[in-house]
Order: C-alpha cells, then structure tokens, then sequence
C-alpha cells in the first residue's frame, strides 16, 4: 500500500493484499487521513468484484458524512452495477474532477 499526498487529497493506492486488508488498514490508519479527500487506486489489481468495492461501503459513508470525498479508481468492473453509495471512476483524472466538483457544490452549500 502507497500514500501519496497532493495538497488536501490523499491517493492510496493497493498492489499486492486483498481489498479486505486494504480496508481494515484504512480503518485503523484513518484518524490520520479523516480530514482529507480519499483517492484509492486498485488499477494496479488484476481483477476486483462488485463485493470487493462494496467492503469500501462503510467507510465510503463515514468520510462522506464528514464533508470530504471518498472515491474509487477501477477500470476492471462494470460501473453500472457499482452501487449509487460508493462513487467509482476508471481514471485517477476523473477521480481529481469528482473531488474538485464536490468541492464546488460544498463551498456553494449544496
């Protein structure tokens, strides 16, 4: 696992362990990263499931509930069967575009 830090963003990004690790990692590591917006990259992983991204879920809310972005890169699923709960994107460009149009509509108060 690899933490970059680009201004207020922080990009994970998983190359060997399961996305069940990756998230318990995130979990334990998250006070630390609770005040940015989240980038996680899984291109680097062969394949990933539906149930895979969905382990993200909990955590997804959690960061979203606290006015910050939480956004999956993946080009290795389908993203119409990805749940309306979890944003997931297929590039690390239109993961900074999500971040920076949530940015907007919380600085606008929507």
């Amino acid at each position: 696992m690899i933490f970059d830090q680009d201004g207020n963003i922080t990009i994970i990004t998983q190359e060997k362990s399961t996305t069940v690790e990756l998230v318990k990692k995130l979990q334990t590591l998250y006070p630390k990263y609770k005040n940015n917006n989240i980038i996680v990259n899984l291109t680097t992983l062969n394949k990933i499931s539906i149930e895979e991204i969905v382990e993200f879920l909990q955590l997804s809310n959690t960061h979203r509930a606290a006015k910050q972005s939480f956004v999956i890169v993946t080009n290795k699923i389908d993203l119409e069967e990805v749940p309306d709960e979890i944003i997931v994107v297929p590039t690390i460009q239109e993961a900074y575009d999500i971040i920076e149009m949530e940015e907007m509509e919380r600085d606008l108060g929507l």
